[in-house]
């Protein structure tokens, strides 16, 4: 119950149905309010109760400054936590644990359960091994289903032993998409309440669900599982930075155009920490589909959310997709009941403020590895000539012409060449060269979701086949919708038949390529590539593009629309300048240029109002959770604690919680610590966190073969998240992490200064030797570290190896929270300061002082660095808020909860 401080109590009646709701008109200064903070003051209204949230939280918000800085922190309470099985497996993991170590400590094991709803949906599971037959989404699911059962078995035991925990089986769609699609309420009742639909997610793109009004984003699996334990998110009430919106998109420009334009401005203009929110004439004119595409790119330009608020549009695609008339009718008069719902000549008090004209916008890609590094479509040919330099060596032969003109577009002079035969397995031959698409893929929640972008994908497919085109044989072209609706429109359509031809037919329903599960390429393909040490690429409509990331044997690879992806399979080289160059000949010998292929604004319009219904989504969705025979029929064990296995290599019982007591010990200074990695800018948790496949000659390679696993059966990093084991050994083990204190190397390796002269060895095998000496670990990093996706491991793993402290320039927000909450001490090098300026090389041992204050209950600003090489610094302390210090205290955010469990 609330302590109800403002007499915000009240009842809103909707149709025969009556709600309680909070009142923000009651709290002075609200009106003037951003949306998004006055989905916080409702939520702290709500849940206000004199300890923890007092009536001076939410004055705070009420007179909200919007120039200050943020300090005042306030424990934000999501109605709900929704999670993807890679990092969702790991959760559960935690809470079998839990339940476990609650029982040793003498609690009841039945006390560790969701408190909010948890929904978790299986979809970074499946891999595109299959591709190109109508056999591949079949025969891709089977496999799917061999490598995971253990995962599988243990996600059904988790649905029936915890209440308020459900799980959406695989082959559904992917989590981002069904939520917008399905679980999002937009508000949600419960207990006779009505407010807003918010949720924290394990994974950063739960920002998609912004593009709905739904305040939410992505967190660790640790805090996850705190909030499903009835844990509020410590939060400082952040800056809000207004992007206003004006025009309209030209024709011929997509949501993936829009996108990728605004994650440029955002990324410069610098949002970290911050909420974005998008207001003005323009949002009007942002389809809903427009709008879940921006929200997706959160973590993408850096902010905590990008929040669109509630209006017809959104009222409309509930409508659509399946949402109840008494639902519908709750989210308007909430909305307009609470000033939630749009006013587009409004303009509410930002912090700061950003503009953008929509008819601005032009077709664009953006890579070769990060998403903000936006190309003008037309400059992307000679953009490439300039970034492939970055990846071949430098003896190689440039000048020359790439391909025979007989085959395939002409490389411009100038552009390194290594031209390369390749015999496919019917004989023919072909050549491929540096900026070969190896990889096209429509894939991830970003624009699958988008009815617009797949229709025009499917549209330029349907004109490419009437021309005679196809894509290039040494291209893998893979189609991974976010949800079966998109297969039921394109069916409807009759355009199926047309994205077969071109070879993009279904592989799966999840996340695929954007994850790093693109599966392989063609072994005679793979092979060209790796023996010639070719700068191949892949085009993918994800919203991740980082190195290593997308496939082992690809080293750039590009952003792109749905339709653009399908041009460049057809194309075959980011050679081509493909607005200008043709992209093959028809029957006729006539050359094929991109504008003949691509679809009208009104041809993409007329499909998506004719072949897409509220049927559909009803149909799709009816009985979501209970799955297929196949699922259904997994045999799993019964029982509030789960009977591990101990030979499992999927899931292991972590070791979190042994030797644990009720009482903390006292937090220490740091002595005597050796450098495990020294890091450079933009280190992100894709280059921590333990991805993609794993290879047989790694730490983790080696521990599946000791365990007689075979290599055709090691699945992936993702796929095992279950097992610390696997995980602790691919951590700081991407392909390429290039460790400064062993130059030369790309991978997972460091110094280990436990043995003479400090050979070069895997990270795994020096965290071993240093644990084994008592010698703690530290991390010395640059600008940035820790962006990207919201993964867990990145900072379990990272704990796990023995690190006590990290030090970098700037932290993305989830990755510092993260090594909080796993009891690693996140520092920052003092202003204008970094390891190079500091004559650090990694070669010396540290000691931290100072740290010992957090036993007084306060946390220092700084703590004391010394090496003993004789360098001094002062290093800021990021532990930001009361509650973080907390969770360091004792050792965790899991080991925090606990014990609070136990004792209450």
């Amino acid at each position: 119950m609330s302590a109800n401080s403002f007499d915000a109590r009240s009842t809103l009646r909707v149709g025969d149905e009556s709600y309680e709701i909070f009142k923000l008109d009651k709290v002075e200064g609200s009106a003037r309010l951003p949306y998004s903070l006055k989905v916080l003051l409702e939520n702290l209204l709500r849940t206000e109760d004199g300890a923890n949230i007092t009536a001076d939280h939410i004055r705070a918000i009420g007179g909200w400054d919007s120039q200050a800085q943020p300090s005042q922190e306030i424990q934000f309470t999501p109605a709900r936590v929704i999670m993807q099985d890679f990092t969702g497996v790991p959760c559960v993991v935690d809470l079998a644990t839990m339940r476990e170590a609650v029982k040793e400590l003498g609690g009841d094991p039945a006390k560790i359960n969701p408190l909010a709803p948890a929904e978790l949906v299986i979809d970074h599971s499946v891999i595109a091994d299959k591709f190109g037959t109508k056999e591949a989404f079949g025969q891709n699911v089977e496999l799917e289903y061999g490598r995971n059962k253990e995962r599988y078995q243990f996600l059904r035991w988790g649905q029936t032993a915890f209440d308020e925990f459900k799980v959406v089986p695989p082959g559904t769609g992917i989590v981002h998409q069904v939520n917008i699609e399905h679980l999002a309420r937009t508000v949600m009742v419960r207990n006779g309440q009505a407010y807003p639909d918010t949720l924290v997610g394990t994974d950063s793109h739960t920002t998609m669900v912004n593009g709905l009004g739904v305040l939410g984003w992505g967190v660790g699996g640790i805090e996850a599982e705190a909030a499903m334990l009835g844990q509020p998110v410590s939060m400082l009430i952040p800056r809000v930075v207004g992007f206003k919106l004006t025009g309209e998109l030209k024709p011929g420009t997509t949501a993936t155009d829009l996108v990728l334009t605004i994650t440029e401005m955002l990324r410069k203009h610098g949002v970290v920490g911050k909420f974005v929110e998008f207001y003005g004439e323009g949002v009007a004119s942002t389809s809903l589909a427009n709008r879940a595409t921006i929200g997706n790119m959160s973590p993408e330009f850096g902010s905590t959310a990008a929040i669109f608020p509630i209006d017809d549009e959104t009222l409309n695609y509930l409508r659509l997709t399946g949402r109840d008339a008494q639902q519908v009718a709750l989210v308007e008069a909430y909305a307009k009941e609470q000033g939630l719902w749009l006013d587009p000549k409004a303009e509410p008090d930002f912090s700061e403020k950003l503009e953008l004209d929509l008819a601005t916008v032009v077709p664009s890609i953006a890579g070769p590895k990060r998403p903000q590094d936006r190309i003008v479509l037309a400059n992307a040919k000679e953009q490439f000539a300039r970034d492939v330099r970055n990846y071949v060596t430098d003896d190689e032969e440039a000048g020359k012409e790439s391909f025979p003109a007989s085959d395939s577009p002409a490389s411009s002079n100038g552009v390194p060449t290594k031209p390369t035969t390749v015999t496919a397995p019917d004989g023919s031959t072909y050549e491929i060269d540096h900026g070969a698409v190896t990889v096209a893929a429509i894939t991830s929640c970003t624009n699958t979701s988008n009815p617009y972008v797949m229709v025009a994908a499917a549209l330029v497919a349907k004109k490419a086949v009437e021309k005679g085109l196809t894509r290039k044989p040494w291209v893998k072209t893979t189609l991974a919708p976010g949800s079966k609706v998109v297969t039921d429109y394109f069916d409807k359509a009759g355009l199926t038949p047309y994205l077969d031809k071109v070879g993009f037919n279904l592989v799966g329903y999840g996340c695929t390529t954007c994850i790093g599960n693109s599966g392989p390429l063609p072994e005679e393909v793979s092979k060209a590539v790796n023996d010639n040490d070719l700068a191949v690429t892949s085009v993918l409509s994800g919203n991740r593009n980082f190195e290593g990331r997308i496939n082992p044997d690809v080293k750039m690879n590009y952003l792109a629309s749905p339709p653009l992806v399908v041009a460049y399979a057809i194309a075959g080289s980011m050679k081509v300048d493909i607005t200008k160059d043709a992209l093959g000949t028809d029957q006729d010998g006539k050359p094929v240029f991109l504008a003949d292929i691509w679809p009208t604004e009104a041809e993409v319009n007329d499909v998506v109002a004719n072949a897409i219904g509220e049927d559909m989504f009803n149909k799709s969705y009816q009985d979501v959770f209970a799955g297929d025979a196949q699922w259904q029929a997994l045999p799993i064990p019964t029982g509030n604690t789960f009977e591990w296995d101990s030979e499992s290599t999927y899931v292991r019982k972590p070791p979190y919680f042994e030797g644990m007591a009720m009482d903390p010990s006292p937090v220490e200074d740091i002595t005597g610590a050796r450098v495990l990695a020294k890091l450079g800018d933009s280190v992100t948790t894709d280059h921590i966190s333990p991805a993609g496949a794993i290879k047989a000659d790694t730490p983790a390679g080696k521990y599946l073969t000791e365990h007689g696993i075979e290599r055709r059966d090691f699945n992936s990093y993702g796929s095992r998240r279950g097992n610390h084991e696997v995980m602790i050994r691919g951590t700081f083990a991407n392909i390429r992490l290039r460790n400064q204190i062993a130059p030369g190397t790309e991978g997972g390796y460091t110094r280990d200064f436990t043995q003479d002269g400090g050979p070069v060895s895997f990270i795994y095998d020096a965290s071993q030797n240093y644990q084994a000496a008592g010698t703690p670990l530290a991390i010395l990093a640059g600008k940035e570290y820790g962006s990207g996706s919201s993964r867990d491991w990145a900072a379990k793993g990272t704990a796990l190896l023995g690190v006590k402290a990290v030090i970098a320039e700037s932290y993305e927000r989830i990755h510092r929270s993260n090594l909080i909450g796993m009891g690693v001490l996140p520092l920052q090098f003092p202003e204008g300061q970094n390891a190079e300026t500091l004559g650090l090389t990694g070669e010396e041992a540290f000691s931290f002082t100072g740290v010992t204050e957090l036993n007084n209950g306060t946390t220092p600003r700084t703590v004391k660095v010394t090496t003993d090489t004789g360098v001094e610094f002062d290093a800021v302390v990021r532990i930001d808020t009361p509650g973080e210090a907390d969770y360091y205290r004792n050792g965790g955010i899991l080991q925090y909860v606990l014990r609070s469990l136990i004792r209450s």
